[in-house]
């Protein structure tokens, strides 16, 4: 994997990686993932311990970042909403400059990307994002690893991402294509853009690595001939009533639905970070959808459970790619 040597940086926004270093984190997550199902320990970090800061909660995050800390021998303190002063009783400087006087990392889960910056500023040990509101990296490295597992390359794949295209996992999705020489289309109704800024700075990026950023309202030419079909919730947890009319009546022409899978092609495959409303089994999903009407929304039940749906794959590889993450920052490999 030639002679790239992450030790000691920070996780923060693939904006600061290049690459050939992006790279080097899918195959070192594709080793790890192979040497996990042999059975083969990587417990290289032993005696290393990492806090984890939770201002939002989370399932997959969470678990990955614990049982990849395991598998490397490493322990974990797990620090929730009402656990953790930063920024309340305590600034986000002296949060840093104490965790990392006791633990080797610090993984971030919460609101602005200015938090995790400011920490990592202040901290002397590696911190790792583990979602903003602006980006969300680690989420990119392991939707690279299945996208590699499953069409065998990454350059020049073609990705479309429907929905709300303000936030972190579109503006992850440019970064990531940008930088890989991917083409990436978000669809999405014209009010629910990405920031011209970012977006103009991916330009820039792709037009030297021969990737592209199309934006566009049209649901129907945006989803034709693509490789990978990408969705997130419409809505976060804690929005008003209000959020929810608004999104469900601007994007439902964005919904991913069998004829979006059919335009896209046969061979495209259906990914989400999850967790998806393609059902009315939870107890949100239940509320919602009979104050609102819907019993799908982002996604159609029928394309999550079809055979083009890689997303229980794609959840699993958070785990292995986040383990590649902490290994290579922390000069495990």
């Amino acid at each position: 994997m030639g002679n790239i040597d992450l030790k000691g940086r920070d996780f923060l926004k693939l904006l600061d990686y290049t690459p050939e270093e992006i790279e080097y984190l899918v195959d070192l997550a594709a080793d790890l993932k192979f040497m996990k199902k042999k059975g083969v320990l990587v417990d290289k970090l032993r005696g290393k311990n990492i806090a984890l800061i939770f201002e939002k909660t989370s399932t997959r995050t969470r678990c990955s970042f614990e049982v990849a800390a395991h598998d490397l021998g490493m322990g974990t303190t797990y620090l929730d909403p009402k656990s953790s002063q930063i920024g309340k009783k305590e600034s986000i400087a002296d949060t840093a400059r104490v965790l990392c006087g006791m633990f080797d990392g610090i993984e971030y889960r919460g609101f602005g990307q200015e938090i995790v910056e400011e920490l990592a500023h202040y901290a002397t040990v590696p911190v790792w994002n583990g979602l903003t509101n602006e980006f969300h990296p680690t989420q990119m490295i392991a939707d690279l690893l299945t996208i590699k597992e499953e069409l065998g390359r990454i350059k020049d794949v073609r990705v479309v991402y429907l929905g709300d295209a303000r936030y972190n996992m579109a503006n992850s999705w440019m970064v990531t294509c940008a930088k890989m020489g991917m083409h990436l289309t978000l669809c999405s109704n014209k009010a629910y853009f990405p920031d011209e800024k970012l977006t103009a700075t991916c330009r820039e990026i792709a037009a030297k690595t021969g990737g592209s950023i199309t934006l566009t309202d049209d649901p129907v030419e945006g989803t034709k001939n693509q490789d990978v079909v990408y969705t997130d919730v419409w809505v976060s947890m804690g929005e008003p009533d209000e959020a929810w009319a608004e999104r469900i009546r601007d994007l439902s022409p964005y919904q991913v639905n069998k004829a979006v899978m059919e335009r896209a092609g046969k061979d495209a495959i259906f990914m989400h970070c999850l967790p998806a409303f393609h059902d009315l089994k939870t107890e949100i999903g239940k509320e919602k959808g009979e104050q609102f009407g819907f019993t799908e929304l982002e996604v159609t039940d029928e394309v999550f459970e079809s055979s083009q749906s890689v997303v229980f794959k794609e959840a699993e590889n958070r785990m292995h790619t986040i383990k590649a993450i902490m290994a290579a920052t922390m000069g495990a490999f």
